[in-house]
Order: C-alpha cells, then sequence, then structure tokens
C-alpha cells in the first residue's frame, strides 16, 4: 500500500509542475504578444516628453484641437491632436479620405511615425464619442483633467 501512496503524490506533483510549466509559457507568450501592443499607443504627453525612434510606427491618440484642421492637396491635411496637456502637429499622408466622424473636438488615433516634431499620419481612427473612445484615450484625457466622467 505504501508505494501506491507515493505514486499518487508523485503524480500529482507532476501534474503540479506541468500546470505551472505551461503558465509561464503562457504567460511569456502573452508578454511577446502585448509587446508591440503596449509600445504601440502613446498620448501627446509622452511623444512630448520622451519622442520615438523616427522609424518606430506607433498610434497617437487624443483629442483633434478645435480650429487646427488644414486642408491640403487631395485628401492630406494637417491638424493638433492634444490631450489637454501637450500638443502633437499631425500632417496626414495616408491616402484615404478623411473618416467622415474624424471632426475638431473628437477622439481620434493616427498611426504613423513622429519625425522632426511632427507626426506623420499613415492611417486614421475616429471614434465619435467617449463610449467609443479607446481606453488609453479615455485613461489620458482623465489623468489630464480634460475629460469628466459624466458618471463620477
Amino acid at each position: 500500500m505504501a508505494g501506491m501512496k507515493s505514486l499518487k503524490k508523485r503524480r500529482r506533483i507532476q501534474v503540479i509542475v506541468a500546470a505551472a510549466v505551461a503558465l509561464l509559457i503562457a504567460a511569456g507568450l502573452i508578454g511577446y504578444g502585448f509587446r508591440d501592443g503596449i509600445n504601440l499607443y502613446r498620448s501627446p504627453t509622452q511623444v512630448a516628453e520622451a519622442a520615438p525612434e523616427p522609424d518606430e510606427y506607433f498610434q497617437l491618440g487624443g483629442l483633434v484641437k478645435d480650429g487646427s484642421i488644414v486642408n491640403r492637396d487631395g485628401v492630406q491635411f494637417d491638424f493638433v491632436i492634444t490631450d489637454g496637456a501637450a500638443e502633437i502637429p499631425v500632417s496626414y499622408v495616408g491616402r484615404d479620405p478623411r473618416p467622415d466622424l474624424f471632426t475638431e473636438g473628437q477622439g481620434t488615433i493616427a498611426k504613423g511615425y513622429y519625425r522632426d516634431g511632427r507626426f506623420e499620419a499613415r492611417d486614421l481612427l475616429a471614434k465619435h464619442d467617449e463610449t467609443y473612445m479607446p481606453r488609453e484615450v479615455m485613461d489620458t484625457l482623465k489623468e489630464t483633467g480634460v475629460y469628466q466622467d459624466p458618471n463620477s
């Protein structure tokens, strides 16, 4: 009987070790998958404080500053993204027409590169209201006091 008990115990230890290893692998894969995702989003304040490398593709999110949209040739235009604390000038250099929901005072996420003090946006995402606003943009606006939660 004594041999049976130690076998069960050893089996249990093996299961626990296997589960721990699987957990570590899963955590590593999740971390690896998020590596880009976490670095990908920045607020204007973060960009102003520590400018990313010119060849780093990332997302810049915030509000389109009132009175900042300036049309240029074709579908290209300039505007400013702000989080209430910092402002980053943006040039949209993509090929698609401006999104319908892209207006001043609205939340947006621009994807592109920050070069020579200006963000070159390849893609734009317009967010119509707070309910659709990306969580990172919301958090940034709350931190800088621009956005007050109507529910709080």
